[in-house]
This record gives structure tokens, sequence and C-alpha cells, in this order.
């Protein structure tokens, strides 16, 4: 973040505009909103500005600017269009140690006015930190119309229930479960409906029934409590990496838990999405480094579930594709703890995907398979005469350590050494890298090339197809062409394997761009003035 967003509180508090035109004016607007008393000076002031600032509380003066206008003064507003004065203000501002803010003049600004989304008492600032205000304004309409104005109406309802609620729920816990089912649920669809009496006298029921619930509930003995306040497990798929690539549910889930248990494959962009006051524990687990085994895992859901928490299990790629998901739901459901799984883009679809490599084609596979490189215990995976079928596409997952190895085992066991093979290192990250060659010579290159974990390989002829539709981050990815093989890809000015002629190689070039800009949706262009 390049500035902090704070919210002032400026009712009956003087704030100063030096200006009195219609810069001043629209801040002005902003600033009665808030309850602020403004002091307008200028020479001159305009007939709106009269007009908006009529109340009493406010004061207009027909001069020109002196410091001594700045006494006590919460915040200052410099909206003149004098670029000396208005060097001048925010010194004088600076001097006394009151905020100010140089209107369009973002190296002058204390603070910054953003974009307001306003549901009062619901308040969202937008703001690009004075690098693009259109841009800002335009995610500003956006959220004006997934927002209903219903939800500040139902913050003024909270609000007003917000004391009774806590002498009726004793724990934080269960103030805060009940205000989910109360936003989540019927309640507040009644407030969106315009149906104001019926969901203050709905909230006021479910509140009555869940203190009498927690009355009766400390009625009972240790072990009925302890079945009524059992939380529950949230196995979810975090995806590759990129956060735009997490379902909706996933998100959701993910803004409720109470504890989070996340894997060392889980991106900081993805964990970041999380609850912000969830605590957050590392439990990854890197080749033979585990900081946490998969026991102990297992018995750690399970706890925090018997505390009455709600657990996210958050795992890189797909729980049930190498991620042990289905361990950890057999020790849920043997201890009676209550689970949802939430799928994931797994490595393999990202990878392949991001790569520019089909992991299905009907030129050259008509199957795909996901294999790990080790097995239970670390033992190595070595059955490589199933590997042997060229009209299948391979992936291996934590193989990269292991790759001679395997390049080695299937090349005995038969497969062609000229058979593609790639590495996808981050991939869907903006460090992606992708090193592409044969069995016989993707160890050298990776010996040179040294891409990181985490990585997979995906092995078969759609491998070929990557110089021609690789697609994402360019410029940042290795490949396995020397100055020779460059010349060789003739989207790169070269000429290809089999010899194409120049127009052929135009016409294809164009055709592809061609496709991707008619397709509706695939390509999007923000002009901002």
């Amino acid at each position: 973040m390049n500035t902090f967003p704070l919210f002032f509180k400026l009712e009956d508090r003087k704030v100063l505009i030096v200006g009195g035109g219609d810069v001043a004016l629209r801040k002005a607007d902003l600033l009665s909103r808030a309850g602020a008393c403004i002091t307008v000076l200028a020479p001159s002031i305009s007939h709106e500005i009269q007009a908006l600032l009529s109340d009493s509380k406010h004061q207009l003066i027909y001069e020109n600017y002196n410091k001594t206008y700045m006494s006590g003064a919460r915040v200052i507003i410099a909206a003149t269009d004098d670029e000396t004065l208005n060097h001048q203000i925010h010194a004088d501002a600076t001097e006394l140690n009151i905020p100010v803010n140089v209107v369009d003049t973002p190296p002058l600004c204390d603070f910054i006015f953003p974009a307001i989304v306003d549901r009062n008492p619901i308040v969202i600032g937008i703001s690009s930190n004075g690098k693009a205000p259109v841009l800002a304004r335009l995610l500003r309409a956006r959220l004006e119309t997934l927002i209903p104005q219903g939800y500040g109406k139902l913050a003024k309802l909270a609000g007003d229930f917000r004391v009774e609620v806590k002498a009726k729920i004793p724990t934080l816990t269960g103030r805060r479960q009940f205000w989910e089912r109360a936003f989540e649920g019927q309640v507040s669809q009644l407030m969106f409906a315009g149906n104001e009496n019926e969901a203050i006298a709905q909230l006021q029921a479910d509140l009555d029934k869940t203190a009498a619930d927690i009355t009766a509930k400390d009625a009972t003995d240790t072990v009925t409590e302890a079945q009524n306040t059992m939380g529950e497990v949230y196995i979810v798929g975090a995806g590759p990496g990129d956060p735009e690539l997490l379902t909706f549910k996933a998100l959701r889930l993910m803004q409720q838990a109470d504890i989070v248990y996340y894997d060392a494959l889980v991106s900081p962009q993805v964990l970041d999405l999380c609850r912000r006051d969830a605590d957050k524990v590392f439990v990854g687990k890197k080749r033979s480094n585990h900081a946490v085994a998969q026991l102990g895992i297992n018995e750690l859901l399970v706890n925090s579930a018997k505390e009455g928490r709600r657990v996210v299990r958050l795992k890189g790629g797909d729980p049930f594709i190498f991620g042990r998901g289905g361990e950890e739901i057999e020790s849920l459901q043997a201890h009676n703890v209550p689970y949802q799984v939430v799928p994931g883009i797994t490595a393999a679809n990202a990878a392949a995907s991001y790569a520019g490599i089909p992991l299905t084609h009907r030129d050259h596979s008509q199957s795909v398979r996901f294999v790990t490189g080790f097995l239970k215990a670390g033992a190595p995976n070595s059955n490589f005469k199933s590997f042997l079928n060229t009209d299948e596409t391979v992936v291996f997952y934590m193989g990269l350590h292991s790759l001679p190895r395997l390049t080695e085992g299937l090349i005995d066991a038969g497969r062609s050494a000229e058979t593609p093979i790639a590495i996808v290192s981050n991939a869907s990250m903006p460090n992606q890298q992708v090193l592409t060659g044969t069995l016989a010579n993707i160890v050298e290159l990776q010996e040179k090339n040294q891409l990181p974990t985490p990585a997979l390989l995906i092995m078969g002829d759609v491998v070929s197809l990557h110089h021609d539709l690789a697609w994402y981050n360019l410029h940042h990815q290795q490949h396995n062409e020397n100055l020779s093989e460059t010349d060789n890809n003739w989207l790169r000015g070269g000429t290809a394997t089999t010899p194409k002629s120049n127009a052929h190689q135009q016409a294809h070039a164009l055709s592809m761009i061609a496709n991707l800009a008619t397709k509706e949706g695939d390509l999007e262009q923000l002009v901002i003035d």
C-alpha cells in the first residue's frame, strides 16, 4: 500500500476550503454529507456553494487567503488554480501539522479523496493514489451496481441491536456467528425487499431463540454441550496461485473461517483473501521437510472443529488430486466432524492452460493421465512401462527432483528419447517459467536453467504446440531453444521444422490474432484519458 486508508470523523469539526469555484463545490458537497462545519475562504464564491452551505454552521469568508483562518481546522483543502498559492497553503498547513489536500496535486496531498460508495453507515473508499482517478471512478460505478442500498439500513439495524445482542450472547464467536446468520439469511432478504418492520421482527425472534438455546445448552451435560458447539471444516482448493482462479464458494468460506491451516503451495495473494482476523497456521510440506505431519494436521482439524471453530484447510490446487484431502475427510468422518469440500483448479490444468499446452488434442493426444512422481512414504513411482502410449499426455506431479530417474526410466522402458516434455514452474503466477525439450535433453536443459519448484512435468506430443500457443507472460518464459533452435520457431521469425511459405506463416499468425480479437470477452481494452 502506498497510502493507508483511514476514515476521518468530521461531524461538527472545522474544515477549511480555500477556493470558491467548481472544484471547491465538489469537495464541499462531500464534506457536508459527513457533517463537517465548512469554512470557505475566497474573494469570490459561487452561487452554488452559497446555496449548499446556507446553514448557519458553515462560514463563507470573501477574502484573499490568510494563514490565520487555518486556526482550529481539522483538515484543509486547497482548491485554487493558483499554483504558487497552493504551495503556500501546503507549507502553512504542514507547519501547523494540519492534514492538507491540494486538489489534483498528489505530491502536495497528505490525504486523498477516494471514489466513495455510500451506504451509510457502510462507506467504501476506492483510491488509485492519484495515478488513475478515472479508473477508481469506474470501479466505484461497478461496486454501486453490486451493493444494494439495503446494506445501509441493515447496518443501522445491527447498530440498534448491538447492545442487546452482546448482553444475550456472551461469547465473541457466538455473536459473530449470530450476525453472519442474520446478514446472510432472512433478515437481510427482508431488508433488501423493503420490509424493514418485518426484518426487525425477524432479527428479534432470531435473537430470542438464540438466547433460549444458549440457556438450554448451559443446563445440559458436558457431552451434549460439546456436540452442540461443534464447528465445521472446509477443505478448500486454493488453485495454482493466481487469486482470480479461486471459486466464489472458496472465497466465501475463506472469509468465514476462524482459523486457516494452509499449505506451502498456497500463494500469499490467495492467503491474503482469508478473513483478516482469522488465525493462519502454516502446515506445509516440501518433499521430506514437513512443518506438520499429516496425522498431526488431521488432529488439528478435528480439535479445532470440536472447539466450535470454522476451519479452512487451504490446499494448493485441488484437494483430491495429490492433495491428501481424502485422508483428511476420513479422519473427520471418524470423529463425526461436519465438513465440506470445495474443488480447486489443479496444477495440471493451470500449468497446461497458462503454458499453451492442451492436455488433449485431436491430432496429438486422446487421453491424459495425472501421475505422482512419489508414492506413499516417498517411494518413487517407477511403473515406466505403463507410460508408452504415444496418444496419451502424462502429467507428473512432484517429479522435478526425480527428473533424471524419470527420463532414464522412461527411455529404458521403450519410450522414444525424442518424446517432447515440458517443465512448468510457478504456473499462473507472474514469475511462471516454461522449459521445453525432449526426454533426451530435458535434464541437461534443467541443469542449465534451474527452474524452481513448485513445478510439474508435461510429457507427450502436445508439448510441441507450446511455441505456437503460448500466450501468458512470454517475456518471463524460458525455452529450450539455443540460437539455432530459436531460428526454427517461425513465430519468432525463423523457419519451421516443416517448411512454410512466408505468406503461409503471415496468414496463420494474422488468423490467430483475428480469432482472438473477434471473440467477445477474450480481449478487453480500457482506455483512460
